[in-house]
């Protein structure tokens, strides 16, 4: 694995998935708190294993970062049943719901590190896994730790932000564009391209909202300078992603993939993924105090007619 490479991985494994799952909208079951509290622990032998030379050792530390990847992507299913209603009961003509775009992007960002801990137990044993270049491989950690995680909890933040048609849009393509070019791993280039576009789409969604409706609304200079950083480079580094699917697929001069790795690679690590966390953690306490000051709201109960003093929320 390349210097640049294990250092973007380990900006993935150390900064970028613990500062997201502080960041994760939705229900906090215990199991999750403790796994985002206990991340750096088992993120550090990941790290270290990337520095070793392949090998047992390389191969155990590794696995103790793919465990954790995996204990993540388990509690999907946790969330969906957190989320999503309980059964109808019989006879209830009641259609079935499914989870809303954001919540979508959040369960991918639980997924998606997953594919990376298995790729890099893979790369570390020297194990061309499904038939894969080592090279290959080694590429997969990162991207499923920004192109998967980071996007895909960035694109769920924008859309429960800011929701609209776009960011709906955009919470839900990044996902499929990111399972699409998973699949296009098996199959071919011209699927890998299909993933591109419209994983590129999705990504372009977020960096419109972001640039748009959440930048200037930002409470401060550092805040929206941030935001405008990580839309701005979202443009560059997707066009990079599509001139290299379209010449894998065609044959076009396209850049090789030391080159991707130091534009598109450490363009969305830094300019993107690092940028936008920050700018979300920056935005954390107003998001708190704004949903402090919302009025609680129960469908069940109707409104209080307008002429009678409500309780305050």
């Amino acid at each position: 694995m390349s210097v640049l490479v294990g250092l973007i991985v380990t900006l993935g494994m150390l900064v970028v998935v613990p500062v997201g799952l502080r960041l994760l909208d939705g229900p906090q079951p215990a199991s999750l708190r403790l796994l985002r509290r206990g991340w750096p622990l088992l993120a550090v032998p990941g790290a270290v294993s990337l520095w070793l030379p392949r090998g047992p050792l390389a191969v155990a530390l590794a696995g103790v970062y793919a465990l954790a990847t995996l204990a993540l992507a388990l509690h999907v299913p946790v969330r969906l049943a957190l989320v999503l209603p309980r059964r109808p009961a019989a006879g209830a003509r009641t259609s079935p719901r499914l989870p809303a775009p954001a919540e979508v992007a959040a369960l991918t960002a639980l997924a998606t590190p997953a594919v990376a801990g298995l790729a890099l137990v893979a790369e570390r044993a020297g194990h061309e896994l499904f038939g894969f270049e080592l090279g290959i491989l080694a590429l997969t950690v990162p991207h499923f730790h920004f192109a998967g995680f980071a996007a895909a909890l960035v694109a769920g933040l924008v859309c429960r932000a800011a929701e609209s048609r776009g960011t709906r849009f955009a919470a839900l393509s990044v996902p499929l564009g990111t399972l699409l070019v998973l699949l296009g791993y098996f199959v071919d280039d011209w699927a890998e391209l299909a993933g591109a576009l419209v994983l590129t789409a999705g990504m372009w969604a977020v960096a419109l909202a972001t640039w748009r409706e959440l930048r200037p609304g930002a409470p401060d200079g550092v805040t929206r300078a941030l935001l405008g950083t990580s839309a701005a480079v979202l443009v560059a580094t997707m066009l990079l992603a599509l001139s290299w699917a379209l010449g894998e697929a065609t044959g076009l001069p396209h850049p090789d993939l030391t080159w991707m790795a130091a534009t598109h690679g450490l363009g969305n690590a830094l300019g993107f993924a690092v940028c936008s966390l920050l700018a979300w953690r920056r935005l954390a306490p107003s998001r708190t105090a704004a949903s402090a000051r919302a009025p609680l709201t129960h469908p069940a109960v109707p409104a209080a007619p307008a002429h009678r003093t409500e309780l305050p929320a």
